[in-house]
């Protein structure tokens, strides 16, 4: 129901720790190799589930390395850096596919 939504926010908010995603992309040379993202549950991030601005929770992850952070768009970035994946696969996965044109 509508009216429980904010405390059901308050009480995620208190009770997240870390959120993590992954999805399996194909390696370059064979095999596979994951892409994740990772959001910690940072006084931040908390607060921003509490007062409902999920909207702005992406970009405190692009810029909560610090805090062990990172979006999936940013581990993409450094797997084709690294040559595991390439640029066109992680475009694919990609949220922002600019940064792999």
């Amino acid at each position: 129901p509508a009216g429980e939504k904010p405390m059901v926010r308050s009480m995620l908010s208190e009770s997240l720790r870390a959120v993590i995603s992954q999805a399996l992309l194909k390696k370059v040379g064979g095999g596979r190799t994951a892409a994740w993202e990772i959001m910690v549950g940072i006084p931040a991030i908390r607060n921003l589930i509490r007062e409902d601005k999920v909207a702005q929770m992406y970009s405190a992850i692009q810029t909560g390395q610090a805090h062990g952070m990172m979006t999936l768009d940013q581990h993409l970035q450094d797997l084709v850096k690294r040559g595991m994946v390439t640029r066109q696969h992680a475009k694919e996965y990609a949220k922002d596919k600019r940064l792999f044109e």
